[in-house]
């Protein structure tokens, strides 16, 4: 689908949102890698041992273990298996197997007429936020901001992981996972702007939110609950993106706004890029801070082993001063 055409389908893919239907044991699932290549062995072993450990079968792309310099394959062989996974009728869902970098290459050219007319969960997250963004807001599909098939799977991620795609009924409130120290929690959260609010949900990654700016997918955040999450990005680079997205007006007419544990996004030991940096959460501050909605920090979202599984579109409300995100609807169908 061109430019023109993707603009064109924004408006009617937002008014008719498609959800999935939920999974169930024994359905199968296609493996893809739209973004860097998975080509070690034990890499791949490790994706199936996933697959089954969640009672499902395995389908592999055909170009999957395929390696093309840092990517898995040109960008048709990958869009090929992209368009396989959805135009299969035995697949349920089509899960990366990880990020890395590649997949806004796709974008130009995905048939997304195809995957309104096949609706299946697909789910990833990190790069994987380019099409997210693509697929949610131009075929009108709910698709799952959660973890590739090689993330850690901690027992949190696995239990949201289990209810976000098996269980078609709204998931409810979900926090960041119990701390057993209060006094120095492994997930800390902070309000920077204090309320509660809701809308439709979306977001991903901050660098690829950032990287779609000025094209036909760029995200809409007007009236939504926007989420952002980035990892090993220095402060400067953070306040860069969030700059960009904020002269954008990117934040203009946002219900609220979730941010990740943001792993790593600190200024860098060796040769840093400055002899004076702020922290991020200076940064945050600076920034956010002056925002008119709810605002916090900490979420276990994206590039964290306790990882939440969210779905893109569905309504939920936030509570910023108790870190809690309740989604209202369901994502799946039975």
């Amino acid at each position: 689908m061109g430019a023109a055409a993707a603009a064109r389908s924004h408006a009617s893919a937002a008014q008719n949102l498609l959800r999935p239907k939920a999974l169930k044991a024994g359905d199968t699932v296609a493996l893809i890698t739209p973004s860097t290549y998975v080509s070690d062995p034990d890499r791949l072993e490790l994706a199936r041992r996933t697959i089954v450990h969640f009672g499902l079968k395995a389908k592999w792309g055909a170009n999957v273990g395929k390696r093309d310099g840092y990517l898995g394959g040109s960008i048709q062989a990958r869009v090929d298996d992209l368009h396989a996974a959805f135009a299969d009728p035995e697949v349920k869902a089509v899960f990366c197997i990880r990020g890395g970098y590649g997949s806004a290459m796709l974008l130009d050219k995905i048939d997304f007429n195809l995957i309104r007319r096949n609706p299946k969960i697909f789910i990833g997250y990190s790069d994987i936020t380019a099409l997210h963004i693509a697929i949610h807001q131009t075929a009108g599909l709910v698709t799952f901001h959660g973890p590739v098939t090689l993330s850690r799977f901690s027992n949190y991620t696995q239990e949201c992981f289990r209810r976000a795609l098996f269980e078609p009924k709204p998931l409810g409130t979900l926090t960041n996972p119990p701390e057993e120290n209060q006094l120095r929690p492994r997930h800390l959260t902070r309000v920077i702007r204090p309320g509660k609010a809701s809308g439709p949900l979306t977001g991903g990654n901050l660098s690829l939110i950032a990287s779609l700016m000025g094209t036909p997918w760029e995200m809409r955040t007007e009236g939504k609950l926007l989420f952002i999450e980035d990892v090993g990005e220095q402060p400067y680079s953070m306040d860069r993106m969030l700059t960009q997205l904020r002269l954008a007006g990117k934040f203009n007419g946002i219900a609220g706004l979730l941010i990740g544990e943001c792993s790593g996004c600190v200024p860098r030991e060796f040769q840093p890029s400055f002899e004076s940096t702020f922290s991020l959460g200076e940064v945050l501050n600076n920034i956010l801070g002056d925002l008119k909605v709810p605002v916090v920090t900490g979420m276990t979202i994206g590039h964290t082993d306790d990882q939440l599984t969210l779905p893109l579109g569905v309504r939920a409300t936030l509570a910023a001063g108790a870190a809690e995100l309740t989604i209202e609807e369901a994502a799946t169908e039975a």
